[in-house]
């Protein structure tokens, strides 16, 4: 049970929703709900992937860094150009940590910032040249490099640049695959618009590659996708995977490459651990290449065991009897992790609020240690997401969907968690006002947190962050005491 009632949480709600103007406060009052177990589809409780209010402080990203940012950037042997003005590609430049084998600026090249660099001349007389040069140039100093991708810019749509048409004239004279990709930041209401972008542009530009071509399989090839590989999480995942005797024949996209990419449709299925970013690509493998796919969670024991049999019933019995031994291989390790951090974080209390997949599947992590996981919710949800999530969070705790910085400060500052998770834009107001805080992007820094071996990372990282003695000497907003008003002096 969370530490509100039912009604409390909801009276909560409407406290909070109180300070809006009514047309605000109606549209708000729809982003926010109470946790019931018993609904079937979140869309009777909650809706999502709607345009954040103007002048509402949002904490979501655009079209471009879900298509660069994350879905594209990984992959690190192709250059990714971020076609347009120089700050874009540089604030999405390395920020992930999505972790790859490889030399920088020779056969890898996810931590570099590619970008066309338009100047107002390029607005006005257009950039197609300027990219093309661009293209040449790259070809020249990176020869290494497997391929391009053109990450378009909010300017590229404005304008009308046909990138199409340049990326077709360089394949042609390269031989290899430049993609385009139109992912311009002003398009769709957030991020997830870009990732379905991605989505599609791999789609149409890189599976269809090797089709026709032989490929020598075995019955039990896979498909690792929706891991960056944050801190090392793809490696993490990898290693449990092929110990129950899978092959991983593609990563996506952290420390992957496009010839993995192109192999793909060769598989037996895909594994999908963020769903939000790649279930389209399934889908589509689903329906062209008949490849079943599944979503796995590899956070925390329990969650991991329950993942990996789950994986192991498309199989047969050799993979069966692998999973099991895996499960029992590290068995002694997570009691031995639970039974040193149990006891100093049973019970406390999490608010989380981030992307992709993490809302939901790190609840699972916490239960492991004894803590309550008393709200989440979404950046850039849909409301597929949240039917996922009902089953996972307690009866009467929060949820909210693309929470405003007003809002989530209020409820924190209400429930009183005993931990907060959640991305860099939060971090540092919530650790002023005395909470601990993880930033749970990519980590705070750390990782990786996925499988076994990351979840010893995990606990560890939950412990130091909430036992840390510099909390005691800092004082939360709603346990200052109010000072009394000074008399005024008398004239």
């Amino acid at each position: 049970m969370s530490a509100l009632t039912r009604e409390e949480t909801e009276a909560l709600i409407q406290e909070v929703l109180e300070v809006y103007p009514e047309k605000a406060k109606k549209d708000r009052a729809k982003h926010l709900t109470v946790n019931d177990q018993s609904i079937e589809q979140s869309k009777k409780c909650i809706t999502s992937n709607r345009k954040s209010l103007p002048g509402v402080m949002t904490i979501r990203g655009c079209a471009y860094a879900g298509s660069k940012g994350v879905v594209w950037g990984p992959i690190k042997d192709m250059i990714h150009i971020s076609h347009g003005p120089v700050g874009c590609g540089q604030y999405s430049r390395a920020g992930r940590r999505n972790y790859y084998v490889g030399m920088t600026g020779v056969n890898s090249f996810g931590t570099m910032n590619f970008t066309s660099d338009f100047q107002e001349k390029d607005i006005v007389f257009g950039g197609d040249k300027k990219l093309a040069k661009v293209m040449t140039e790259i070809e020249a100093l990176f020869p290494l490099n497997k391929g391009v991708s053109i990450q378009s810019e909010c300017p590229i749509g404005l304008i009308g640049d046909d990138i199409e048409a340049v990326a077709k004239k360089t394949t042609a004279e390269t031989g290899k695959p430049v993609v385009p990709v139109r992912c311009e930041g002003f398009r769709g209401v957030s991020q997830s618009l870009g990732h379905h972008i991605a989505n599609d542009a791999i789609r149409d530009w890189v599976l269809p590659r090797r089709e026709g071509k032989a490929f020598e399989g075995t019955p039990y090839d896979v498909a690792v996708i929706g891991d960056y590989n944050i801190g090392g999480d793809a490696w993490s995942s990898r290693i449990l995977l092929e110990e129950m005797g899978l092959r991983v024949v593609a990563q996506w996209s952290g420390d992957g490459t496009i010839s993995e990419m192109e192999k793909t449709p060769f598989v037996k299925m895909n594994l999908i651990h963020c769903y939000r970013s790649m279930n389209y690509i399934a889908r589509h493998m689903e329906e062209k290449y008949s490849i079943p796919w599944m979503e796995y969670n590899f956070f925390g024991p329990t969650k991991v065991a329950e993942s990996l049999r789950a994986i192991a019933a498309h199989f047969d019995d050799k993979i069966k009897e692998g999973a099991e031994r895996v499960i029992a291989k590290y068995q002694a390790m997570m009691d031995e992790i639970i039974a040193k951090y149990k006891p100093r974080l049973q019970g406390k209390k999490v608010m989380l609020y981030v992307g992709g997949l993490r809302p939901r599947h790190v609840i699972g992590a916490y239960e492991d240690l004894g803590m309550e996981v008393v709200g989440t919710g979404y950046e850039f949800g849909h409301n597929d997401d949240y039917d996922r999530t009902i089953k996972d969070m307690g009866n009467a705790t929060l949820i909210y969907d693309d929470v405003t910085g007003f809002e989530f400060e209020e409820f924190v500052k209400r429930i009183k968690p005993d931990l907060v998770g959640s991305g860099i834009k939060e971090k540092f107001i919530f650790q002023k006002m005395g909470v601990p805080f993880r930033q749970m992007h990519s980590w705070d820094y750390s990782g990786p947190y996925h499988g076994y071996d990351g979840f010893a990372i995990f606990a560890r990282d939950m412990d130091m962050t909430l036992n840390n003695p510099c909390w005691s000497k800092m004082t939360a907003p709603w346990l200052k005491k109010e000072e009394p008003v000074a008399e005024k002096e008398a004239a």
